[in-house]
């Protein structure tokens, strides 16, 4: 069972990739004597792929109701 729900997931990924923006359009500025610096955009980036990660998983355990299904089988020559 996956611990973020699909909206959760979405929300978060929506989040990330806003902040993907604000970081494009200007990493860091100045006003008189104070400084912004926004977050590095190596690090926005992860976060948006663990996100899409999350969101695929929620996606998958939602269509395929949540259960992953492992088979084995031993091949033997008699």
């Amino acid at each position: 069972m996956s611990v973020y729900s699909k909206e959760f997931c979405k929300r978060k990924l929506e989040l990330w990739l806003e902040a993907e923006e604000a970081v494009a359009t200007g990493q860091s500025y100045q006003i008189d004597d104070r400084r912004l610096t926004r977050a590095d955009l190596y690090d926005v980036r992860k976060e948006i792929e663990f996100w899409e990660g999350k969101l695929a998983a929620a996606e998958a355990e939602e269509q395929h109701g949540g259960r992953n299904r492992a088979y084995r089988a031993v091949i033997r020559d008699v």
